[in-house]
């Protein structure tokens, strides 16, 4: 099977799943990222895109965690004049 397909990172806790996707651009690496919600159906596992009033904490935990590993495996031109400056990704802007 082809790593064409998949992720390059997965980041799992309980039932919620991100997944991290590296793409080539011309202007080099970008990652784009799926959220999914883990759940059984009969016998069979299955995803869904909907999260329910519980499942926010989480997405936002693993959401959280998936910016942090695009950030220190970044290698963007945007992403190395960063790096240059010496800034780390928790050096963001809080609000």
């Amino acid at each position: 099977m082809s790593n064409a397909n998949r992720p390059v990172h997965e980041i799992r806790m309980g039932r919620i799943k991100a997944a991290i996707w590296e793409n080539e651009t011309r202007e080099g690496v970008r990652h784009n990222v799926s959220l999914s919600r883990i759940f059984k159906d009969g016998n069979s596992w299955k995803d869904s895109t909907s999260f329910g009033r519980d499942d926010l904490p989480l997405v936002v935990k693993i959401a959280d965690l998936a910016h942090t590993w695009i950030f220190d495996h970044a290698a963007g031109p945007m992403d190395s004049a960063i790096a240059a400056a010496g800034v780390s990704a928790s050096d963001d802007a809080h609000f």
